[in-house]
């Protein structure tokens, strides 16, 4: 099934704390270095945030002089206080290089372009719980077949957030929130003139995540802040007729049955000074097999026949650098790209991504 191209990376501002799914395959030992390396920074700059948190208060960066959008993917397990607004569009462009099979063997593809717009809409309903809309729009422009006639709505998310715990200085419990989300099948997914008209699911789908996020000290005196974010999705089964998004064709009647996903986010933000930020996401995502059951038109007189496939199960790696600038603790803008590089029954991709932050 098509899934959401971003987590959910939204940063409400500094003054609180008081996400088709694109895979791939490595290319050699060099990219699986590169790969090693990025997660291995991560780990090392939080390890020396650790180790210099001995430092004296006057020598450490205050929290207060910095300021963050949040990486690209990560969202940030903070609140915003009561009342307040949150606006975060994002602009991508998912090239899709290559597919994967199930056995990790890569073929290049001729390159093909989503270009899309996500936005966040988060609104303060209390000092602890938010709630916001996310709509979707893209085009598509396939490396074979006509482009999308015009630029279409995708599924639209509904989601609720629940802050548990709250960053506070001087102690070690970090900001905790429970989100629960429900997407609406509003984006075309069946009886489709051409296929890059097909930019929705078809189905409802709920999910349940868990985002924290942490600061530390470095030895410089600059903070590294972390987050970990874990979600988990369901979807409904749905009907399908004609082509579709699922591969079906003319005359198909069926229904899909998607299969369940998980994602695993580790974040890592350094503030190289107050406006400046560093930010890394190193992105775990698997799927459940998708099965697609129906009838075909026989290609001559007789009677349908019948159709059943599963697209096997599949889950992908991968990375997004990105740097964000702030020119006040509510307003900042982040770019940025994220490198699907390796996986199973997926496709490769390089997505260039920005946005813009706002609060109100």
């Amino acid at each position: 099934m098509r899934c959401t191209f971003l987590s959910h990376a939204h940063e409400p501002c500094a003054w609180l704390d008081g996400v088709p799914c694109i895979r791939a395959r490595a290319k050699g030992d060099d990219l699986r270095k590169g790969l090693t390396g990025s997660f291995g920074l991560c780990l090392a700059l939080a390890a020396a945030g650790l180790a210099g948190a001995a430092r004296a208060d006057d020598a450490r960066q205050s929290r207060d002089d910095a300021w963050w959008t949040g990486p690209l993917l990560a969202a940030s397990a903070a609140t915003m206080p009561q009342g307040h607004w949150l606006f975060e569009p994002y602009l991508y462009d998912v090239i899709t290089t290559g597919s994967i099979d199930a056995q990790g063997h890569h073929q290049a593809l001729s390159a093909s372009h989503e270009i899309g717009s996500q936005s966040y809409i988060i609104y303060a309903a209390t000092d602890r719980l938010a709630l916001a809309v996310l709509p979707r729009f893209a085009y598509i422009e396939p490396a074979v077949g006509p482009s999308s006639s015009t630029v279409g709505v995708g599924d639209v998310t509904l989601q609720a957030q629940y802050g548990l715990l709250s960053y506070q200085d001087g102690h070690y419990t970090p900001a905790l929130s429970v989100v629960v989300a429900e997407t609406l099948p509003t984006g075309r997914y069946d009886h489709l003139d051409r296929a890059s008209d097909g930019i929705g699911s078809g189905v409802y789908s709920t999910s349940l995540a868990l985002y924290s996020q942490d600061y530390f000290w470095l030895p410089n005196g600059r903070i590294l802040r972390g987050r970990l974010d874990v979600t988990w999705q369901w979807s409904h089964s749905g009907g399908v007729e004609d082509a579709s998004v699922y591969g079906t064709s003319d005359g198909f009647r069926g229904r899909v049955y998607p299969g369940d996903a998980a994602t695993a986010d580790l974040a890592c933000e350094y503030s190289v000074t107050r406006s400046w930020v560093l930010a890394l996401d190193l992105v775990y995502q698997h799927a459940d097999s998708t099965r697609i059951t129906g009838t075909q038109p026989p290609s001559g007189e007789g009677m349908a026949l019948p159709f059943e496939e599963a697209s096997g199960a599949g889950w992908s790696f991968g990375v997004a650098p990105a740097i964000e600038y702030s020119w006040s603790a509510k307003a900042g803008v982040i770019a940025g790209v994220r490198i699907i590089p390796t996986g199973r029954n997926t496709t490769t991709s390089v997505t260039p991504v920005a946005a813009i932050n706002l609060v109100f």
